[in-house]
């Protein structure tokens, strides 16, 4: 059973929700983000998912887009990325750590260091998942066999457009968790639509058997308490990024924290026995 497996059954057994943030690797400074993922580890986060700095991240809005750009300016590629990884699992054993990004720096890697080179590394870094954005589920079944002959689970998104099929196909492949975008747009855009998500969790579990997270458009313990009733894991990402964009390296980790912890405890505040029901 891989680690993010292990964390969604204890949840599971718990009756808790599972907390996912995401932040670029290398951002807002190349030297922080080991101590910001322990930080975040600590704050309650289950999961981590941690960016690889792309210049073309089509599916990111401005905020992501800009850290990508300010980790890349730093000199962040996939190698400090997996060191910083393999910095983070020497001081944390139990937290899975996701790689989210894109199918350039993955192949371009390989084309480097040899043909599977990539999820070779990734495994020696303690890497546990992988969420490639274009990667679309039909077109990676080798990757993802692969991904998981290596102990790692291959993560994929699920549109509000996605039909059944769509879903169905996913579902066949992925292992660990299913994300799915609230939001027809890029990350961090539009207003969190609760009720639409509600009547599409749903049918994404009909059809997968991992577990579903909801990301896109949560910036608040509000809204994280509002899909954690339907959903199995939030993603926070934009807002994150966004609180600790402008701080000093000093306070990186500690106001990434904070902003955890906050939603931590507003995910806990749920009942384990409170039922599921259409959100407002």
């Amino acid at each position: 059973m891989s680690r993010i497996a292990r964390t969604f059954d204890r949840l599971r057994a718990e009756g808790r929700k599972a907390l996912i943030p995401y932040v670029t690797a290398g951002d807002p400074y190349a030297d922080v983000t080991v101590e910001l993922m322990l930080a975040l580890a600590q704050a309650g986060a289950d999961v981590i998912e941690l960016g690889v700095p792309f210049s073309d991240p089509m599916a990111d809005g401005p905020v992501i887009q800009k850290a990508s750009e300010r980790a890349l300016a730093r000199g962040i590629g996939m190698a400090q990325v997996l060191e910083m990884v393999r910095g983070f699992r020497s001081r944390d054993e139990h937290t899975p750590v996701v790689l989210m990004g894109y199918a350039n720096p993955i192949e371009r890697y390989d084309q480097r260091h040899g043909e599977g080179a990539f999820i070779a590394a990734a495994q020696d870094a303690g890497v546990d998942g992988v969420l490639v954005v274009d990667y679309p589920p039909e077109e990676c079944e080798t990757f993802a066999a692969r991904l998981k002959a290596h102990g790692l689970d291959p993560i994929f998104l699920l549109a509000p457009t996605s039909t059944d099929e769509r879903i169905r196909e996913v579902g066949r492949v992925a292992s660990g968790y299913v994300y799915y975008v609230s939001l027809k747009g890029v990350t961090g855009a539009g207003h969190l639509d609760t009720s639409a998500v509600a009547q599409m969790v749903p049918r994404i579990r009909a059809c997968v058997s991992v577990p579903v997270g909801v990301g896109f458009g949560i910036r608040d313990a509000e809204s994280a308490r509002a899909v954690a009733r339907v959903a199995d894991a939030v993603v926070i990402g934009s807002r994150l990024v966004q609180l600790i964009e402008q701080e000093p390296r000093d306070r990186v980790a500690a106001t990434g924290a904070r902003f955890i912890a906050e939603i931590r405890a507003a995910l806990d505040s749920l009942s384990a026995k409170e039922p599921a029901h259409e959100l407002a």
